[in-house]
């Protein structure tokens, strides 16, 4: 766990539309008894300052946009945990008129916990993987912007050089095997 962790991942909760019982199980994550902090893990109440976004709750018509908007405000990069059988394909709200189903529905999610309820362990494990996408994340991230500006100034100078070359070596053997039936 301490290898994902470079600094305390701090996790927003929305709930979409649901019966809460996941939402006291995410609570439950916060007591002594499962202490879900220890693993530097933070709750806020700001998207601007979280890491991680924790859905509970089907999504419907009402509530996609907030889902959205609650997503985009977060920093890159950033991981979804949809908790809850709701949350994960809009469980028994599925045939629901207005219920579009999972959280995938409207944003990408990297971690699924399903149950009905889900349990408070479930809800840590899926947080602490979601934890190793958010180290991968970031280190894709320091990569891409590691590539230093040589290299990134050559690459398309080579790509236009192979252009070039490619169609004049296609000629030649084209020149080439005319040269060659005419000899024949």
């Amino acid at each position: 766990m301490s290898a994902y962790v470079t600094k305390s991942p701090w996790v927003v909760h929305y709930d979409g539309s649901s019966c809460n019982g996941c939402d006291i199980e995410v609570l439950a994550c916060l007591t002594p008894m499962y202490d879900v902090e220890r693993f530097g893990i933070i709750n806020c109440g700001n998207p601007k300052h979280a890491d991680v976004f924790l859905v509970t709750g089907s999504v419907n018509e009402q509530n996609k946009g907030i889902v959205k908007q609650i997503y985009e405000q977060m920093p890159e990069p950033k991981v979804v945990v949809a908790v809850g059988i709701c949350a994960c394909s809009g469980g028994i709200f599925k045939d629901c008129y207005n219920v579009l189903g999972g959280v995938d529905q409207v944003i990408p999610v990297d971690a699924y916990v399903p149950g009905c309820a889900a349990r408070p362990e479930a809800i840590i494990d899926a947080v602490v993987k979601g934890l190793g996408v958010l180290q991968a994340k970031r280190d894709a991230m320091v990569n891409k912007l590691e590539v230093p500006a040589e290299e990134a100034a050559e690459e398309p100078a080579e790509a236009a050089e192979e252009a070039v070359e490619e169609p004049a070596e296609a000629v030649e053997e084209a020149t080439e095997v005319v040269e060659e039936g005419g000899k024949e």
